[in-house]
């Protein structure tokens, strides 16, 4: 895994999936009381930054930016390791192990991950946009997976190399006599 080289660069992750049933059906019950232990150990966890509330709630499960039945994860960790130390070594790990219980089999890309500036917040546009350049585009510095990550270097290498020219310097006027 690939940490971020230097304290300026954090981790954004977006992840999708798709309900089987409506969120309030008696069997998606048991994904909806994981949540509130989930979350905090999230919060908990060193390496995480922060993550999606919906207003006056406790999660982003009521937001639907990307679709009615698809409910939407999006966080910052301090680095790759603490995000995948959480995700793969915590009480989330129940969560994955059960997914197929609650969520449809995804045939494009779910996870999203990326490198931001530390202190920026990403909106959800914005990490809608990353997972769908990572579905057209495979993985890159600037969207990319574990499976295929970059560093925060790699990709603020990408992102100065994306850069439009700076204009030329003008010539200064010709002085009149």
């Amino acid at each position: 895994m690939t940490a971020s080289p230097h304290p300026a660069a954090h981790l954004a992750q977006l992840n999708v999936a798709t309900l089987l049933h409506p969120f309030d059906d008696p069997r998606i019950a048991p994904f909806v009381e994981m949540l509130d232990p989930v979350n905090a150990a999230a919060d908990g966890t060193p390496g995480f930054v922060w993550r999606l509330v919906e207003e006056g709630e406790a999660d982003a499960t009521g937001l639907r930016p990307a679709g009615e039945n698809v409910i939407v994860n999006l966080s910052v960790w301090e680095n790759q390791e603490a995000l995948w130390d959480f995700a793969y070594r915590s009480g989330h790990l129940e969560v994955m192990r059960r997914r197929r219980e609650w969520f449809e089999r995804h045939v494009e890309a779910h996870l999203v991950l990326w490198w931001i500036p530390a202190g920026h917040i990403p909106t959800v546009t914005e990490a809608l946009e990353r997972l769908a350049d990572l579905r057209a585009h495979g993985p890159s510095p600037r969207a990319f997976t574990f499976a295929s990550s970059y560093s925060a270097a790699e990709a603020a290498e990408d992102h100065a190399a994306a850069l439009p020219a700076p204009p030329a310097e003008a010539a200064p006027p010709a002085a009149r006599p």
